[in-house]
């Protein structure tokens, strides 16, 4: 149930975007052990002078392929987290040619009560899923 928001600068084609999803999602199957359609993506372009995302002082140079990725999941244990932030800098990296220095990632946690998939319940809380 991860849900997964992507703010890019804009620009990329249909299938470049197709293949940054589909990376990500093979990451999340493996770091959070999620079934295979629990996939929540939502991408964000914005024009470039849109996105100031530095480093906070550790050197990286960004450019225009930055891809920052803001997780809102329940609560993981941190090798899970630090799971993900290696797999996604692989498969990025290998799938889309993403330098590692171009992704920033952010994890929010929240309960099973937090989450309706539809038919205005909660799922998960309720013993549904």
């Amino acid at each position: 149930m991860p849900l997964l928001r992507f703010d890019l600068i804009e620009g990329r084609s249909k299938e470049e975007l197709k293949k940054l999803l589909d990376a990500a999602h093979v990451a999340m199957l493996e770091a959070f052990s999620v079934p295979e359609r629990d996939r929540y993506q939502i991408v964000h372009q914005h024009p470039e002078h849109e996105m100031i995302i530095e480093d906070t002082g550790l050197g990286f140079i960004r450019s225009k392929d930055l891809v920052l990725i803001s997780v809102t999941s329940k609560k993981r244990t941190p090798e899970q987290k630090q799971a993900l932030y290696r797999l996604l800098a692989e498969k990025l990296q290998e799938e889309c040619g993403i330098s590692p220095e171009d992704l920033m990632v952010s994890i929010t946690e929240n309960s099973e009560s937090d989450w309706s998939f539809g038919l205005g319940e909660a799922q998960i809380f309720t013993g549904k899923l």
